[in-house]
């Protein structure tokens, strides 16, 4: 058990469920739901791994459901998955010891996905600050525009804009509306605050700390540049075709002003960047946005963020890869810099191992339910990428079927390889190689 612990991954891992059954033992609580609310334990589970996980789905609604108090212990756990277990568990030992034990830093590493030991101390004050202040603006913005252009009694539009502000930053899609926000679709002072938090969150730590640094694009490391561009090209291919799918007549904006139109696909194209919030109702919208929305959701945001999906990096340092060899060159090279061997396994890796476990979750969930198999996919990768967004089937889906969901997003929060890691007792060194050979590929 020892040499167990002792691996960062694994504490990682052990304080994610640490964390669910405080939460769940919560929301089990009757001051955690309202009249109508039952205290099922399926529903306080399912509800606490969205939340933790950042994700989003649920299957009752948020603001009739839970009560104030399980507002905020839901609201808890999307800052804590947010920020990562490890790293508030660092903040404490600085706070009650002054100092970081071998194992806490190692975990806080992890989990910050700083370089070195010594940076973690530092790395982790500057990202609370970071957030506090992120989410501090948009917090301001949104109780002023609930406040001044919703009528809002000032305790209400103070809650909603605090829920809302960190919701959106740690890209959870929790929202306190039964139609999440498709009612604010069209205004752009609730719409823009909530996608600069979003892309602000997805971005990550290191991106965020580097961009503040105010380097020109030009000398941006190599993690920066595909992260940046990567998610403007995302960004752009994604508000361009939510905007053609569904400006048209079976689209959900036919009929609505052009400003009406603009404001509806910013957040059309950058809401499955694994925010979740809904600003349409997805069970109605064309099968074309259905598509491009599930492959967004599987690509995700920025690495050491707190975006879902395999990460734009991994999805780019793959492209690279199959244009080097394309051209027929040996080395992958991106900015002018090689891209290591252990990188590119790394990528395929997670990728495959992405897509292995999406493809098996679907045919798993289409045998335990009759439900469309395109919804269903919809649904898997949604939850595997920590989006939150749904056709509206997730409290239709079985206990069974929950439960794969609760465990889909559990792994993709902290990632494949992380949890394989937390789960592999031993790591092997070969102190050897063997004969190479070339196999017949395609």
């Amino acid at each position: 058990m020892r040499v167990i612990l002792a691996h960062p991954a694994r504490m990682v891992t052990l304080g994610f469920l640490l964390v669910m059954l405080v939460g769940t033992a919560l929301l089990l609580l009757p001051v955690a739901y309202t009249p109508s609310g039952s205290g099922d334990l399926l529903v306080a589970a399912f509800t606490t791994v969205s939340a933790l996980c950042v994700t989003g789905l649920v299957t009752v609604d948020t603001a009739s459901y839970w009560s104030p108090f399980g507002q905020a212990v839901i609201l808890v756990l999307i800052q804590i998955g947010g920020f990562g277990v490890m790293t508030l568990a660092t903040l404490i030992a600085l706070t009650v010891r002054g100092r970081l034990g071998l194992r806490t830093s190692l975990a806080a590493q992890t989990d910050t996905h700083s370089r070195s030991l010594g940076d973690v101390r530092g790395i982790v004050g500057r990202m609370l600050r970071l957030v506090l202040v992120i989410e501090g603006v948009v917090f301001v913005a949104l109780t002023l525009r609930f406040r001044l252009g919703y009528d809002y009694a000032w305790d209400r539009a103070l809650w909603h804009g605090l829920f809302h502000s960190v919701s959106a930053f740690n890209n959870a899609g929790f929202a306190l509306y039964a139609d999440s926000v498709i009612g604010f679709a069209q205004d752009i002072w609730v719409i823009g605050p909530l996608c600069v938090a979003l892309v602000l969150g997805g971005l990550g730590f290191p991106v965020l700390k580097e961009l503040l640094r105010g380097r020109r694009p030009r000398t941006w490391t190599v993690h920066t540049r595909l992260t940046v561009w990567g998610s403007v090209l995302l960004m752009v291919i994604g508000v361009a075709a939510f905007w053609v799918f569904e400006s048209g007549a079976s689209g959900t904006m036919a009929g609505q002003s052009l400003g009406g139109r603009a404001v509806g696909a910013l957040g059309g194209g950058l809401f499955p960047r694994t925010a979740g919030f809904n600003g349409v109702d997805y069970g109605a919208v064309t099968e074309e946005t259905q598509a491009i929305t599930m492959i967004l959701m599987f690509i995700g945001g920025g690495s050491a963020g707190t975006a879902g999906g395999i990460k734009v990096t991994t999805f780019l340092i793959l492209a690279a890869v199959i244009w080097s060899e394309v051209r027929g060159e040996p080395d992958v090279v991106i900015g002018r810099r090689r891209i290591g061997a252990a990188v590119q396994r790394q990528a395929l890796s997670v990728a495959l191992l992405a897509v292995g476990l999406v493809i098996s979750a679907t045919v798993l969930m289409m045998i335990l339910t009759d439900l469309p198999a395109l919804d269903l996919g919809f649904e898997v990768i949604s939850a595997f990428a920590t989006v939150g967004l749904s056709t509206g089937i997730t409290a239709a889906v079985p206990a069974s079927g929950q439960v794969l969901l609760m465990v889909l997003m559990f792994l993709g929060r902290l990632g494949p390889i992380t949890v394989a890691a937390a789960l592999a007792l031993n790591t092997r060194h070969r102190h050897y190689r063997l004969p190479e050979e070339r196999p017949i590929v395609g």
